[in-house]
């Protein structure tokens, strides 16, 4: 039980077990204002409240003392004296990092609860100490009515000794690694010591496996698939719309032993089209008649033809956007946009008439020297 000097922090600061450090910190300040005994000089009472202040600060301002006495409360400095008196003679096999955190280590006597990848939390109790407590741990955790009879079983770094007679498991036995029984625990990962007295062994996932695919200005337009040929086995791809040099499609363990199949594609050059992001550029020749006088002409897009307005007096390498009619976006819904660069092409071999038309025509426009 807790000795009746034990306060809980939290309520002597009014703040909830959920507060995050800056609402301590502000609650602090706000009760030391309060209670400091320059302004209560005097009163007994107010010097214990402000010890009381201070001391729940200097623990759930400090993360490590904090999170003690959330987990022990009245004997979180009990339980920290003695697990620095454990940590001087090695690592706990069963502190944070390891894969039995959480359990008694002296007898597994009591009831103690122990995190698990997920965020699931399981709890373990046993009333004997030794090894029948021992026993009753693997019992629980592995399900093994050998070892509730009181025969544990006795594991190497290279998997597990065989029982005695009659005592074979559903394997006949054989027996697994601690890699595989952590494994089909969920709780695959760094094991200390387990390595013929390395640090830790870790199970690793097989890199992933990069292919290249080329793609044609079209086919990323209209979405593609490609047959990828691993080990004998020919996997098709699906290749979504929109996808650009770089763009990587990752197929979650369709690779050798397990490994991602990552598709990297790589697109082709287009004689019309250059690509920027999801937008796409293209040039349109014009007569001097269409830039002069304004007009509309076919257009070419990777959906189909369009007509495009030429306003009166266009100039030479002008850009006239048609919203929409890009690329698809690669993630998402919508396209890009399509830029047409105006090429305005004059006309030659004028006849003599033509080009005293011509001369009169300009006579009339007066246009003014462009390079001054």
């Amino acid at each position: 039980m807790p000795s009746p000097e034990f306060q809980d922090y939290y309520k002597t600061l009014g703040v909830p077990r959920t507060a995050t450090q800056a609402d301590i910190k502000k609650a602090f300040r706000k009760l030391a204002r309060e209670s400091h005994p320059d302004k209560h000089p005097g009163d007994t009472a107010a010097e214990r409240r402000f010890k009381a202040i201070n001391e729940a600060n200097a623990v759930l301002s400090d993360a490590g003392k904090r999170a003690k006495y959330d987990q022990f409360g009245a004997d979180w400095e009990a339980y920290s004296r003695a697990g620095a008196g454990a940590g001087s003679g090695g690592r706990d096999p069963f502190g944070p990092g390891s894969p039995f955190a959480g359990f008694n280590a002296a007898g597994f006597g009591g009831a103690r609860t122990g995190g698990a990848p997920g965020g699931v939390r399981f709890e373990f109790r046993s009333t004997g100490g030794g090894a029948g407590g021992f026993s009753d741990f693997f019992h629980m955790m592995f399900g093994d009515e050998s070892a509730a009879a009181g025969e544990p079983e006795r594991f190497t770094a290279g998997g597990r000794a065989p029982r005695s007679a009659g005592a074979a498991g559903p394997a006949g036995g054989s027996g697994e690694s601690i890699d595989e029984l952590l494994a089909r625990l969920g709780m695959a990962g760094t094991i200390p010591g387990a390595d013929g007295g390395a640090a830790s062994r870790q199970r690793a996932r097989p890199a992933p496996i990069e292919v290249t695919a080329e793609l044609s200005l079209e086919e990323s337009y209209h979405g593609t698939s490609r047959i990828v040929e691993l080990d004998g086995r020919r996997l098709e791809v699906t290749i979504p719309r929109g996808a650009s040099t770089g763009s990587r499609i990752r197929l979650t363990g369709k690779g050798p032993g397990g490994a991602d199949l990552v598709v990297v594609t790589k697109l082709k050059p287009h004689k019309v089209f250059t690509r920027r992001g999801d937008d796409l550029e293209r040039e349109v020749p014009v007569t001097l008649r269409e830039a002069l006088l304004g007009s509309e002409i076919p257009v070419g897009t990777l959906k189909g033809r369009v007509l495009l307005k030429v306003p009166a007096g266009t100039q030479n390498a002008k850009q006239i956007r048609l919203k929409g009619q890009g690329m698809p976006h690669f993630k998402g819904e919508g396209h890009g946009d399509l830029f047409v660069r105006v090429r305005v092409v004059l006309p030659t071999d004028l006849s003599d008439d033509a080009r005293a038309a011509a001369a009169a025509f300009l006579d009339l426009a007066d246009q003014p020297d462009p390079r001054v």
